[in-house]
């Protein structure tokens, strides 16, 4: 099979990724073999091949939301067969036993496994998926709006809860790329209104089209203070932007695995009146499995950019310099 792996870590215009010839992976106990139909581009698979995150596996595959048919089951497997669509997230394997996962919080295990990461992903022809964390996937969509909610609507809807809105709240989002324009659209279902502050003309027409009560530059202030906000843009500089845009009582929530420093927050103007910053650490299977039931009853309209698996490369290279709105999927 072909598979784009991650050769030298380091800045996407230096060709960190490399496409090579594989053997098609073979299922272990409880492992479903995958044939991948699509797989989406995520900021994190950036963040992986030009070494923002340290290395977990030498040469790995990355790629994390694919979706995918099995074509083969390990040992051990109940619940699929070969034929059946699933999809492979983030989120691989958790220890089950600590007291993060008996609590449910298992996206805090620290014996967790990542698809791309820590195991080779969806940037090939064929991957597996341990059976107890591949994902059923929601009918009315094609296999290219479907890999984007894998990750990017896993995430945001994760990062959503983590804000706090209240009913008819007003949240503010910050960057505009996959996860943000479909968590955007779940914040205005539920009845939001949602500022969009983020670079770039393209993200910000997407934004009005979605329904943004307003659109503005990542730096501007939004037109009134906001309950909550969610911070996808890798930008430490923007957290005490976003933190003056809160009103008293509001929540940011930083949703992405890498941030560039934080400069220094003043305390009266950025935290006091009960302002609170959170991180978004990954997604519990239960947070998947409601988003992914979310998306079956409010159709999403999911912005994609084709690519063909060979130009698995550009994809990540277009997505650094914010080249185009919505999300990248790679086509085998």
């Amino acid at each position: 099979m072909r598979a784009w792996t991650v050769g030298r870590p380091g800045p996407v215009d230096g060709g960190p990724l490399r496409l090579v010839e594989r053997p098609d992976p073979v299922p272990g106990p409880g492992e479903l073999a995958v044939r991948v139909l699509a797989c989406g581009v995520c900021r994190t698979d950036l963040h992986v091949a030009e070494g923002d995150l340290p290395v977990h596996r030498t040469h790995v595959v990355p790629g994390h939301e694919v979706v995918g048919e099995v074509s083969a089951l390990g040992d051990g497997v109940d619940g699929f067969a070969v034929g059946d669509r699933v999809g492979v997230a983030w989120l691989r394997g958790t220890c089950g036993t600590c007291r993060y996962c008996l609590r449910g919080a298992e996206n805090l295990c620290p014996h967790s496994r990542y698809t791309g990461w820590d195991a080779d992903g969806g940037y090939a022809d064929a991957t597996t998926v341990p059976a107890d964390f591949a994902y059923r996937l929601p009918p009315g969509y094609d296999v290219t709006e479907l890999a984007p909610l894998l990750c990017a609507g896993i995430i945001g809807y994760r990062a959503l809860a983590r804000t706090d809105l209240p009913p008819g709240g007003r949240l503010g989002i910050y960057g505009f790329g996959g996860s943000a324009h479909l968590t955007a659209q779940v914040a205005l279902a539920q009845g939001a209104r949602v500022h969009v502050l983020t670079r770039g003309a393209q993200a910000q027409q997407l934004a009005r089209e979605l329904g943004a009560a307003s659109v503005g530059g990542a730096y501007d202030a939004p037109p009134e203070k906001l309950d909550a906000a969610i911070l996808f843009a890798p930008v430490g500089d923007l957290v005490p932007v976003a933190m003056r845009a809160l009103d008293r009582g509001g929540v940011l929530a930083v949703a992405g695995i890498h941030l560039s420093d934080v400069p220094r927050l003043v305390y009266a103007d950025e935290l006091f009146y009960e302002k609170q910053l959170r991180s978004v650490t990954s997604n519990t299977r239960a947070d998947g499995r409601a988003f992914l039931d979310l998306a079956a009853r409010v159709r999403l309209q999911v912005t994609t950019v084709p690519y063909p698996l060979a130009r698995a490369d550009e994809a990540l290279a277009d997505l650094a310099a914010g080249r185009f709105a919505g999300a990248a999927v790679l086509v085998p």
